[in-house]
């Protein structure tokens, strides 16, 4: 075996995937073993490839990054997720840190840094963007705090899978085939995120969604 890093790359844009694994083909210790251009994908790939690096996209249709890496965890996979990001939003990087990443780069300042992120992730390090940090430690100081419970952290991590594609607008029975759950499984989480979100329809479950930048829309 090669003492090389196994760097799975996951991004729905194929552009970008040929343009990473390019980028990375220059540093003879980190090898691309594998594509994914979404969540369910990606999880499928790390089974198959055991990667020692998962470079996940956060913004993908169905399962996105934060939902891949919360079931590559629940999974007990042992390849370190390096979040690569056009966005540095403070939502995106409390649950993104939650989860278990291991690292947030913003594509804009790819480069050479992400074959070093890569090569830190994989020692063990956490490695976040400049920016990203600050965005972090902003998150982080008690001023900034609300105080009350937040109703998104009383969401199981299938319940948060099932609210951003529910706020996608996916249907039940689209929600059950991206998950593998039975269509009623999938009726009963939506019940459930709605309950505890003290939402009453679609509309609200969205505006929610979109306010905790579960979901976003471009442009």
């Amino acid at each position: 075996m090669s003492g090389k890093i196994r760097v799975l790359v996951v991004d729905d844009h194929a552009i970008l995937r040929e343009g990473v694994r390019a980028l990375l083909q220059l540093h003879p210790d980190i090898e691309v073993v594998g594509e994914a251009q979404d969540g369910t994908g990606a999880i499928e790939a790390v089974g198959r490839l055991d990667p020692d690096v998962v470079l996940m996209d956060i913004a993908m249709p169905g399962l996105g990054g934060i939902e891949a890496t919360i079931e590559l965890k629940k999974l007990g996979r042992r390849a370190k997720v390096l979040i690569l990001s056009q966005y540095e939003d403070r939502e995106y990087v409390r649950r993104l840190l939650k989860a278990g990443v291991s690292g947030y780069v913003l594509k804009k300042s790819a480069g050479a840094e992400l074959a070093n992120a890569i090569r830190a992730v994989h020692r063990g390090g956490l490695v976040l963007d400049p920016e990203v940090a600050r965005t972090a430690m902003a998150e982080a100081n008690p001023a900034a705090g609300g105080g009350g419970v937040d109703p998104y952290d009383a969401l199981t991590d299938r319940e948060k899978q099932v609210l951003k594609l529910v706020a996608e607008g996916r249907s039940n029975k689209e929600v059950a085939e991206v998950l593998g759950i039975s269509v009623k499984t999938a009726m009963s989480h939506r019940e459930h995120v709605m309950e505890k979100l003290g939402v009453h329809n679609r509309t609200e479950l969205v505006r929610f969604a979109l306010k905790r930048g579960v979901i976003r829309v471009d442009g």
